[in-house]
Order: C-alpha cells, then sequence, then structure tokens
C-alpha cells in the first residue's frame, strides 16, 4: 500500500532551502519516490493558516517512506532548515485499491 509525505512549510532562509532540496531530491530518488504537489499553484483557504507551502511525495510502501525519512542523506538535508523553517511533517499510508 503507498504511502506519502505529506509536508506543510514555510521557509525563512532561501539559500538554506535549495540545499536542503537538492539533498532531499536525492534522497527521495534513492527510493524510488515520487513528487505529486511541489506547492506550485497553491489555492490557499482561510483554514490553511501559517504555511504557504505543501508538499506531498508518493513511495510504494509506508516502510519505504519511513526508511528514507531515516536514511542519512535525508537527515542531513534536514540539518540545512533545522532553524530556517516552519514545518508540519507526517507520513501517512494510502488506501487500498483494488
Amino acid at each position: 500500500m503507498a504511502a506519502y509525505f505529506i509536508v506543510r512549510c514555510k521557509y525563512h532562509d532561501m539559500d538554506n532551502y535549495k540545499k536542503y532540496a537538492k539533498a532531499a531530491a536525492q534522497a527521495v530518488n534513492a527510493f524510488k519516490g515520487r513528487f505529486l504537489v511541489t506547492g506550485k499553484g497553491v489555492q490557499s483557504q482561510k483554514e490553511s493558516g501559517q504555511y504557504p507551502k505543501t508538499v506531498i511525495v508518493e513511495f510504494e510502501t509506508m516502510e519505504i517512506a519511513i526508511a528514507c525519512y531515516e536514511c542519512e542523506l535525508y537527515q542531513e538535508a534536514l540539518s540545512h532548515i533545522e532553524h530556517s523553517a516552519d514545518r508540519d511533517f507526517v507520513i501517512v499510508e494510502g488506501l487500498e485499491t483494488s
């Protein structure tokens, strides 16, 4: 069953964000993740709060999604935005399709 990174975020330092984005994309690609949404063309609603950017990444399974998040490359990517971003990050399992 597929699993997804769902990230709502606001970045305060674009140089650090670019470093994060490059390393995070490498980690996602290494685990055969697929970017479904990258925050372009967002229509924010009143309920959406403080996060102007949303990213959704699909993985084949929950185990693969967790392994990607925990891998050294992704953790290194996170170090670039540790003090320069506000984020809400969850990993969710998709519905079984049959």
